[in-house]
């Protein structure tokens, strides 16, 4: 099937390169363009959804990135894998961030990332993916908003604390806790939260740049990480809390703790179906629920 310009067309615009992906996704996954065969030139996909070259190639590096295609960077067409897969697979949340963080710039100039997690670590390395390419001048947003919950430094963390009974090492409800475990994740979370912010925040400067980073502090400890992509994605990852010993202050310690970077990375696109759209949806009002009442502002020190 030959999908005309005004067929493929989004509410009386362009396609984006996620639709083309969404469009082409569909037809591998129907069958209309079988495994093993090749997909029709940039020039001729440019032409049949009325958008230029790039867009063309943003959308096939999407679904290369799912397994779909093969020798997308060959110079000739892609080849649609012989087993393609129905969903795209999860990955560690350290892999598969960046990607996804790209994809988001690249959609619209005016980014907003909305992140939930224990310490910023993913998504500071992350975006080094997307700062490269506005440096590189391959991409260049007007605004990135980014507003990230993080547990309080008052409050008793569920992990990473020390291996042991829970009364062992609780501290009183109006006491500021103080052992090597919560010192040291404090000490990550503070340092990495101010990278975050002095990295986009250095876009003003250099690239005139809208930029505004907020924290805010939670009174709990997530279970699980989440990142909204310009209110239309979300990605989900589950914090999977084992014991193991490190070395804090000259002192071998066991302690209970989750290595989020590892933990796998599940994605929500609101252009997928009702029941994408449901997640990303609900998931955003959650955010805001917390940004807006029980979180609070916090400082990083």
């Amino acid at each position: 099937m030959v999908v005309t310009q005004e067929s493929v067309a989004v509410n009386g615009r362009k396609p984006s390169h996620k639709d083309i992906a969404d469009e082409l996704r569909r037809r591998i996954r129907s069958g209309a363009v079988p495994a093993g065969s090749r997909m029709p030139t940039q020039a001729k996909l440019a032409e049949e959804f009325g958008v230029e070259r790039g867009a063309i190639r943003q959308a096939l590096a999407i679904l290369a990135r799912e397994g779909l295609l093969m020798n997308v960077s060959k110079g000739s067409p892609p080849q649609v894998a012989e087993r393609a897969p129905l969903t795209e697979e999860p990955q560690a949340s350290l892999v598969a961030l960046g990607p996804r963080l790209v994809d988001a710039f690249e959609e619209t100039p005016h980014i907003t990332i909305d992140a939930v997690c224990l310490t910023s670590a993913t998504l500071m390395v992350g975006l080094s993916d997307p700062l490269r390419l506005i440096y590189e001048g391959r991409i260049r947003p007007e605004s990135i908003t980014l507003r990230v919950l993080l547990p309080s430094s008052r409050i008793n963390l569920a992990f990473p604390v020390p291996a042991g009974e829970p009364s062992e090492h609780a501290a009183a409800d109006d006491e500021v806790v103080d052992e090597p475990v919560h010192r040291r994740w404090l000490a990550q979370r503070n340092a990495q939260g101010q990278v975050l912010r002095h990295n986009l925040r250095a876009l003003r400067n250099s690239h005139g740049i809208d930029v505004k980073v907020e924290f805010k502090a939670l009174p709990f400890t997530p279970a699980t990480k989440l990142y909204l992509l310009n209110g239309t994605d979300a990605l989900l990852a589950y914090y999977m809390v084992t014991k193991r010993e490190e070395e804090i202050d000259s002192e071998k310690i066991h302690m209970y703790d989750a290595l989020g970077t590892q933990s796998l990375l599940f994605s929500f696109d609101s252009s997928a179906g009702p029941r994408d759209e449901a997640f990303v949806t609900e998931s955003q009002k959650w955010f805001d629920a917390l940004w807006n009442t029980i979180a609070r502002t916090l400082t990083l020190s």
